[in-house]
């Protein structure tokens, strides 16, 4: 049986396989593009496994983990931002055959993506990524209270939008 040089390989290797299509979905969320959301995950990975030693604590790898993987997506977009791809749309990742339900999903996402990055944020980590308030405000190191008025005021002006389109009911969320 062979020991790793430093035992937190053996707690982040796993919890990178496990999650990796959710890291990848959630660049995505950010950069629409396929190219730049492999590239940005990839990074991610690098940079955690390069940074593992300053996790103090193995409780805290997934919120470690998503605080990098954030401030890479947001990195990547201000490095990027006079490119414009020609694969950003938004056709929604959708499981349901639905064609009503995929066309409102694209609209919520369209109205996600045109909030500002701190409202974005939150309502990333909490309706896609399943993560509680505690959880978020650890990932980005802010107040609970704030992440709760931070995703108060988003749905606010995500119900906004969506009435501005025409949408009565939305069961996304």
């Amino acid at each position: 049986m062979t020991q790793s040089l430093n035992p937190k390989y053996d707690d982040i290797i796993p919890f990178i396989k496990e999650n990796q299509e959710r890291f990848y979905r959630f660049a995505y969320r950010y950069m629409k593009n396929t190219d730049a959301s492999i590239e940005v995950v990839q990074e991610t990975i690098v940079k955690a496994l390069e940074k593992i030693h300053t996790l103090r604590q193995k409780e805290y790898l997934k919120a470690w983990f998503y605080r990098i993987l954030i401030n890479e997506c947001i990195t990547n977009i201000r490095k990027n931002k006079k490119i414009v791809f020609v694969e950003q749309c938004y056709d929604v990742p959708y499981n349901d055959t639905d064609i009503d339900k995929k066309e409102i999903a694209g609209i919520v996402f369209k109205a996600i993506d045109n909030l500002d990055i701190k409202y974005k944020t939150i309502i990333l980590l909490r309706f896609y990524e399943d993560m509680t308030i505690s959880d978020i405000a650890d990932v980005l190191k802010i107040n609970i209270n704030t992440v709760k008025s931070r995703l108060y005021r988003a749905l606010d002006i995500l119900k906004s939008e969506l009435k501005n389109e025409d949408i009565q009911e939305f069961d996304i969320f």
